[in-house]
């Protein structure tokens, strides 16, 4: 009997974590138990599909399932994309792909470290840095 090949990764973006993992198979791929190709709006799946076109013919004979939560749409479609291609990346085992990733956008491979800046004490509704405007007379 022959161990499966599944791998399990983790992508995230601002509050959103995606969790993919890939296994061998059709090529099928879901986002929270959808397919990729019913992720509106277009622009996000488009997004979500960078990683599979820079490799079609690593994501042609593999599935990958991905759950992702928190966050806003945007922050989520990142969380999967950079989930997607570490998956690939670990599943074929390939620094020629690894390097591919890299050098069209380093955040495929590596999560996005910025946050929104917390509010302040002085006037917390209104933003941040947000201060009374000086009168100079």
């Amino acid at each position: 009997m022959t161990k499966k090949k599944i791998i399990n990764t983790t992508g995230k973006r601002k509050k959103a974590i995606a969790r993919a993992t890939i296994r061998k198979g059709s090529g099928v791929i879901r986002i929270n138990s959808k397919p990729l190709e019913k992720t509106t709006p277009r622009l996000i799946r488009m997004r979500i599909q960078e990683p599979l076109l820079l490799a079609p013919q690593a994501a042609k004979g593999v599935n990958i399932d991905v759950t992702v939560k928190g966050g806003g749409i945007w922050g989520q479609a990142d969380a999967c994309r950079t989930a997607i291609a570490n998956a690939l990346v670990k599943f074929e085992n390939s620094k020629e792909l690894k390097q591919l990733f890299r050098d069209y956008d380093r955040s495929l491979l590596i999560s996005d470290s910025r946050r929104t800046e917390p509010h302040k004490p002085s006037r917390s509704s209104a933003g941040p840095r947000r201060k009374k405007q000086q009168s100079k007379r």
